[in-house]
Parts: C-alpha cells; structure tokens; sequence
C-alpha cells in the first residue's frame, strides 16, 4: 500500500463538491489547529500543570489536617516490670483543636479488682497536634510480687472544640503476663459539621 501525500490530498480537493468539500476543508482547519497546539504545548508545561495539580490537592488535604475543627485524643500507656511495676501515660491531642479540663486516672488493680494504687493528673488546657507526659503520669508501684496478673484501668475525659464533655470510663487491661506491655487507648472522634 502506498503512502498518500499531501500534495495528492490537495489535488483531491478539486474532485470534491457540497458537503465532501466542506468536510475536507473541516478537516484541514483541524489538522492547522492541532499543529499549533502541538507547538504551544511541551513537556515542561505539562510537568508544570501536574505540579500545580499535585499542590492544589496537598492543599485540601492540609486544610482538612489543620484547619477543619476535629478531635483526636488518645491516651498511650507503658506498663513495664522493672524492681516492681512501673507505669507509664502520654496524652496525644493530634486534633485541629486544643482540648481543656483534661482529666487522666489509671488504676493499678488486682487480677480480683482489688485497689492497689493509682496516678492521676489534671490538666487545663492541650494544644492542638501535641502530647503531654512527664512526671505526674508516671508511677512506680513497689512491694507486690511481679509474678502475679494485676489490672490497668484507665479513665480520660476532656472537653472538645464544641463544649462537650467526651470521656473514656474505666477501660481495663490485664498486665503481668508480659515484662511490658504498651496499650493505646483512642477517644471517639469527632469532626466538624457531623458532631
């Protein structure tokens, strides 16, 4: 099969008439406009509109992370055998809101329920994509026998962006088995306007 060229396509024009005629002078506007779009359009502009593209949707996604009012608390515990039983709190606020009247108390129970110790802490305010640890959510607990099971049980409450009260009542976790075990605890979330 041969190759047509252009100046056989031109020459064909004459033969044609009414709407063959229309369709292939249709058809040669399109051609013209192409070849000119093609020259306007290079790869560096095309890299550049995928650049551009890729930070405008980055950009969503970071105003969801920082600027949608949301809450995300969770509350990590370290329970570790170490000449008695040490335990260990960090509070993650990793919401787009501070929290206040945060309020933290972990229990160290007998396998039975029976009180042996606590730590507990309050604290005004946390701010927004922080944690807070330290010495009052530490706690070393001496003269039971590591050999035994015993029970974490944990309760956290704060406010939220909103005014409410959110809490976690009582949650319990059996430690002893293992030299040290970590337990993370995550309060319900919350995101603005599905409150």
């Amino acid at each position: 099969m041969s190759q047509i060229t252009a100046d056989e396509l031109r020459s064909d024009r004459e033969t044609l008439e009414g709407e063959d005629l229309e369709a292939w002078e249709a058809a040669q506007e399109a051609a013209k406009l192409l070849q000119s779009i093609g020259k306007e359009i290079t790869p560096t502009r095309v890299g550049m509109a995928g650049a551009v593209v890729f930070l405008t949707i980055m950009l969503m996604f970071s105003g969801w992370y920082w600027m949608l009012p949301r809450d995300s608390v969770s509350l990590e515990t370290h329970y570790m055998q170490r000449g008695g039983h040490l335990v260990m709190s960090e509070i993650h606020n990793d919401g787009s809101r501070a929290i206040t009247d945060v309020s933290i108390r972990v229990e160290f129970q007998a396998e039975d329920g029976e009180y042996l110790d606590h730590m507990e802490i309050s604290i005004s305010e946390i701010s927004a994509h922080s944690s807070v640890a330290g010495d009052e959510l530490e706690m070393m607990v001496i003269g039971y026998t590591v050999w035994d099971e015993y029970q974490l049980v944990i309760s956290l409450s704060y406010i939220d962006y909103s005014g409410q009260l959110r809490e976690i009542r009582e949650l319990s976790h059996p430690v002893g088995e293992w030299s040290q075990e970590i337990f993370k605890d995550k309060a319900p979330r919350h995101y603005w306007p599905l409150n």
